[in-house]
């Protein structure tokens, strides 16, 4: 992806930025699950205010996701 931006993102907005060929529900849960999956990861994002209800990334919390998982 050119130019990606760390700011706020709806969960299935930067879902579809790592998997955009697929519904934006798989790829909600998709991230997710590679969120969970990596080592560290939420509790990081925990750490940083994650909250599991909110629909959106903060920015922190995109950073520790592109930090773990590389950009989309």
């Amino acid at each position: 992806m050119e130019n990606f931006q760390i700011r706020s993102y709806g969960k299935s907005e930067l879902a579809l930025c790592y998997s955009p060929d697929i519904t934006e529900s798989a790829a909600r849960r998709k991230l997710m699950r590679w969120i969970d999956r990596k080592p560290g990861l939420m509790g990081a994002m925990r750490a940083a205010g994650y909250n599991e209800l909110s629909h959106t990334f903060l920015p922190l919390e995109v950073k520790l996701i592109v930090e773990a998982l590389g950009e989309p």
